[in-house]
């Protein structure tokens, strides 16, 4: 699974969001029935409403924690908001999917309005389940920090796509 990482490197995922890691599950996300694939490019009018989130190992007794961020707010260039917490679910069981877990922080639309953002979806695994904490705050969000302070291992799986300002004539 180590060429799963390639793509987060170049991204700069690894290095603005995550530390290396050694990805152990499968997870897919897709918008409606649109697979999202690290580094591709989707509307923001694709992603209006929550995209369905699988996770593809572990087991029913085994438990996960999803983040989506964007660490790229308000723009590219100059992130100094970084991160903007999209959206948190808990107590995921293995081989099931965000509807099974409990939603600690509501899904919010990504609306990027200066260059192109990056959305960063994270799965960690959990020591145990309910043991996670909802944060502050959306602005200034650090998965690291938020991922220790909740000791959750290291992820399991990352996936992240690129969105920008949808012009009108884009939406045509």
């Amino acid at each position: 699974m180590a060429r799963s990482l390639e793509p987060l490197i170049v991204g700069r995922v690894i290095g603005d969001v995550l530390d290396s890691f050694n990805p152990t599950i499968k997870m897919t996300i897709t918008f409606n029935n649109k697979l999202v694939c690290n580094g591709h490019e989707l509307y923001p009018s694709a992603i209006s409403a929550r995209p369905k989130v699988e996770v593809h190992g572990g087991d029913l007794r085994t438990f996960f924690t999803l983040v989506m961020t964007d660490p790229d707010v308000p723009g590219p260039s100059d992130p100094y908001l970084r991160e903007h917490l999209h959206w948190i679910v808990t107590d995921i069981p293995g081989t099931t999917d965000t509807t099974f877990g409990r939603e600690l922080v509501s899904y919010e639309i990504p609306r990027p309005n200066i260059g192109i953002h990056r959305f960063v979806f994270v799965l960690f695994k959990q020591k145990r389940r309910s043991s996670v904490s909802q944060p502050t705050a959306r602005d200034h969000f650090n998965t690291r920090d938020f991922a220790q302070e909740n000791e959750l291992e290291q992820p399991v799986a990352a996936v992240f796509f690129n969105a920008q300002r949808e012009t009108a004539a884009r939406r045509r």
